[in-house]
């Protein structure tokens, strides 16, 4: 089977009512981004920290997968599927997706402020004296501005072997994850799905204007006839 390597950000998740995290005026939430996503931030105040993704915790148990991660785990049937994504939700695990690499962390685990490596299964709330088996606080296992991507690696490992690229609801601006893209071998055909593209289609780019939701059903039927004989 050839290999699918599929790249999704926030407007993937945006489609089953996750807000995106950062508004038009640049804030989260009300907040301004380092406050609640950076190290000062959390060693300013850790429970305004803690407040804020318990909110997103809170939310992203009360929506489901769309359309568009369904047929992403449908198309396992008939490609070898990778899925790196920008998102801390597990709306493509829960639509079935098996192989997901989360570049930016996971909001349904927790990790251990001493030992980052301990990392936790966590749908409640995390408050200020959860603590890990060492006694150090909880945090949120979230890759905030300023640290490192630890899967950075692994995913551009998965680019490299792609036979196939799709660029699902996200722009492919933000660093390092907009990188990805360089690592893949060359002639590689990419579709990307975006409402609006900043880029022009060529020999080797496939692109539909328009969300996830309708562009990924187009897209699976556009592989399907392509690559399967």
């Amino acid at each position: 089977m050839k290999n699918l390597v599929v790249l999704t950000g926030a407007g993937i998740s945006a489609e089953s009512g996750i807000k995106t995290f950062r508004d038009a005026d640049g804030l989260w939430e009300g907040h301004d981004v380092m406050q609640v996503a950076s190290p000062l931030g959390w060693e300013k105040d850790q429970e305004l920290v803690l407040d804020f993704y318990n909110q997103r915790r809170k939310q992203l148990l009360s929506v489901d997968p769309n359309k568009a991660h369904t047929v992403l785990a449908e198309l396992e049937q008939d490609f070898n599927i990778e899925i790196i994504t920008q998102n801390i939700d597990d709306l493509h695990e829960r639509a079935g997706s098996s192989n997901v690499l989360h570049l930016h962390g996971e909001l349904l685990k927790a990790r251990s402020t001493f030992d980052e490596n301990l990392v936790i299964d966590w749908k409640q709330d995390i408050k200020i004296g959860d603590f890990c088996e060492h006694n150090f606080q909880l945090r949120p296992h979230v890759v905030w501005f300023g640290e490192a991507v630890p899967m950075m690696e692994k995913a551009i490992q998965k680019v490299s072997n792609a036979d196939i690229i799709a660029i699902i609801g996200t722009s492919m601006q933000v660093y390092p994850a907009a990188g990805l893209i360089d690592f893949a071998p060359v002639k590689t055909p990419v579709y990307f799905i975006d409402p609006n593209p900043n880029i022009r289609e060529n020999e080797y780019l496939n692109i539909y204007a328009e969300k996830a939701v309708s562009g990924v059903p187009k897209m699976a039927e556009e592989l399907r006839k392509r690559f399967i004989s």
